[in-house]
């Protein structure tokens, strides 16, 4: 039965009419194989293009990727994991972009490390098969998430450990710890492939080494952040507390200097009168400027005032009345006079 199949199939192929593979044209075209460009300059039939539109163009189009397809096989071939490929050489045509051609990212630290180890990428395989639960297990994604949460639903409490601790949410915790601290390698890694300095945690450094100095002022400020801001913290051998802006900045009191103790009383008495005696040389510095200017300031506020208080001439006849008014007397009429700015609120017509 299959030998018939294989006949009947040989037999309809033998009798289907295949076009020769060699093209000729008339004018050579310009064919750049490193873009796989091929521009025909050979002069278009108009009648059959009028005529036959759709078979013309076929016909053209066929004719023009084997004429590329032959040049490409001109080229030397060699097998590779059983298949025939050719090498490409450079292009020649410039093909117009509308963006500038992007540069190369720069190697990370892992990167340059595996190019000079010589450590290649070899693919992984997806999925791993999981005896206890029995089924292809994803060895990344949020499906191998959701198959390590089926496999560890019970969690074993150590003894050092108190028995109400949350050990999931513990496990939680630590996952984002360590996702996080791989974020920031990651950012540290990037920062130093563009050849951006980054600061250390507190002290700016210019390279990657800590000096001496900034090692100082770290250790300073380690020990000062205890409860006793570090007094009762001890010392290594030969260890200076580190002195500057950056330490007097994040140490409370470090910028201080601190007096020595008194070792008897004449000398606390002596030093008491020094300074009862400084004070009492310092004079009080005077402005003679500005109390000028005071005095004349308070001159004139109060001649102001004075003009306030002095009545007007030729008012002494309403300042009487307004006297009596206050008196409880019976204001005068306005003497037929009406104002018209005052508006008079009678009966309500209906």
């Amino acid at each position: 039965m299959e030998a018939a199949l294989v006949a009947e199939a040989l037999r309809k192929s033998s009798n289907r009419a295949y076009k020769s593979v060699s093209v000729h044209k008339h004018v050579e075209p310009y064919v750049d194989i490193g873009t796989l460009l091929l521009a025909d300059n050979d002069d278009l039939d108009i009648k059959q293009l009028q005529s036959q539109k759709e078979d013309y163009i076929l016909n053209l189009t066929r004719d023009n990727t084997q004429y590329l397809f032959n040049k490409i096989w001109e080229l030397p071939t060699e097998r590779i994991d059983e298949t025939v490929v050719v090498t490409l050489p450079e292009p020649k045509y410039i093909l117009p972009r509308a963006q500038r051609v992007p540069k190369p990212k720069p190697l990370t630290k892992w990167q340059e490390f595996a190019k000079e180890k010589g450590i290649t990428k070899k693919k992984k395989d997806k999925a791993t098969w999981d005896d206890q639960l029995q089924k292809w297990v994803p060895l990344y994604g949020y499906k191998r998430a959701e198959a390590q949460r089926n496999k560890d639903w019970v969690v074993e409490v150590p003894s050092h450990v108190d028995p109400m601790t949350d050990m999931f949410a513990k496990k939680t915790d630590q996952k984002s710890e360590k996702v996080a601290k791989n974020d920031l390698q990651r950012m540290k890694n990037i920062a130093r492939a563009q050849k951006v300095k980054i600061p250390r945690v507190g002290f700016p450094v210019t390279s990657d080494k800590a000096t001496a100095s900034q090692l100082a002022a770290a250790v300073t400020v380690a020990r000062s952040s205890t409860a006793s801001a570090g007094k009762f913290q001890p010392k290594l051998p030969k260890e200076k507390d580190a002195h500057g802006k950056e330490v007097s900045a994040l140490v409370s009191g470090a910028g201080k200097k601190r007096k020595a103790h008194m070792p008897d009383m004449a000398t606390e008495r002596k030093s008491n009168l020094e300074i009862v005696n400084s004070l009492m040389r310092k004079q009080p510095k005077i402005d003679l400027k500005l109390a000028a200017t005071k005095q004349m300031h308070q001159e004139q506020t109060e001649r102001a005032e004075e003009r306030k208080e002095k009545p007007a001439k030729g008012k002494a006849g309403k300042r009487s009345k307004v006297e009596k008014n206050k008196k409880g007397a019976k204001p005068s009429a306005g003497k037929g006079q009406r104002n018209p700015n005052k508006r008079n609120i009678g009966r309500k017509r209906r």
